[in-house]
């Protein structure tokens, strides 16, 4: 069988974010965030993943059936620019199919709390797109989390390396419950079903 098209083959759904307290709660790191509340959904903790440069959790999503998919969660412990190597070798262990990789980061051009599901496409200046698309091409599904844009004149850099502010911080943990519901939708019940349901 095809390994592309292989539907036993399991899913590396991927946060995006950087290593450390300092950058917890930051915008960039909301991928983790998301990723953490699935985690916690299947009953796993992060572990170190081991020659990997990345924390995963092996469980399943989905009722007990047909549906029901194997998963790996990970999160990246490189830094967000370098995100594609542990990504890249996650894959190769699991033997995961390109399509079968999901990333989960901040977007910076869709308003807070929006989420958009796509397959493939440009990486918009994501540092950890960039780096994952040179390590094994742009053919992996995306869930983006809506950041918005910085105010006034802030640049990106500052903007995405600050946490949520207190009245974003309200809303975030109804917004990242339902980017872990987005996750789950895309890997049961396939993109467009999900798309329908979750691109707002």
């Amino acid at each position: 069988m095809d390994v592309t098209t292989d539907a036993a083959a399991p899913w590396l759904i991927v946060g995006l974010g950087n290593p450390g307290p300092e950058y917890a709660g930051n915008r960039h790191n909301v991928g983790f965030m998301v990723a953490d509340l699935l985690a916690d959904r299947a009953g796993g903790r992060f572990k170190r993943a081991g020659r990997a440069q990345a924390q995963v959790v092996e469980g399943r999503i989905g009722p007990p059936g047909p549906s029901n998919r194997r998963v790996v969660l990970a999160k990246p412990m490189s830094f967000m620019n370098l995100s594609g190597g542990p990504v890249n070798a996650l894959r190769d262990f699991y033997k995961v199919p390109v399509a079968h990789v999901v990333a989960i980061h901040d977007e910076l051009d869709i308003d807070y709390g929006v989420l958009r599901l796509k397959l493939g496409g440009g990486d918009n200046g994501h540092n950890g797109l960039k780096s994952m698309t040179k390590a094994f091409g742009s053919d992996y599904h995306r869930v983006r989390f809506g950041i918005g844009r910085p105010p006034g004149r802030m640049p990106v850099a500052d903007f995405v390396l600050k946490d949520f502010s207190s009245a974003e911080r309200k809303e975030l943990d109804y917004f990242v419950d339902r980017a872990a519901d987005a996750v789950e939708s895309l890997v049961i019940d396939g993109l467009e079903r999900a798309q329908s349901t979750y691109n707002s």
